[in-house]
């Protein structure tokens, strides 16, 4: 293996399970019913969800998945890159927001 990340372990997602089969099919049936189906959200929508939730967890295999996921949900390329960057807005605001904590911090010590 040439690194951690092989694409061809993907496809073996679906074997989670095979030390614990129950608790795979409860998440598998779980999961199918969050991204397969339009609800609230279009298949669409979830699928550009997933993809910058990818990215922002660094999931190599997902951010895979979640590619294709979108394209054959109808999404385009403009609408998967603008969906990545609002996670990635939301990770730097999430970042940025703990400096109140900073601040509270320095206010007693400084004071």
């Amino acid at each position: 293996m040439s690194h951690y990340f092989e694409s061809d372990d993907l496809k073996k997602f679906g074997d989670i399970g095979r030390h614990a089969k129950s608790l795979a099919d409860q998440f598998f049936k779980y999961y199918g019913a969050v991204t397969g189906t339009d609800g609230a959200l279009t298949k669409r929508e979830k699928s550009l969800i997933a993809l910058a939730v990818a990215h922002s967890e660094r999931c190599p295999y997902c951010i895979d998945a979640y590619t294709t996921a979108c394209l054959e949900a109808g999404a385009n390329p403009e609408q998967m890159t603008e969906a990545v960057h609002v996670a990635a807005a939301m990770k730097a605001g999430i970042t940025m927001v703990h400096a109140v904590q900073m601040n509270n911090h320095l206010d007693k010590l400084v004071m």
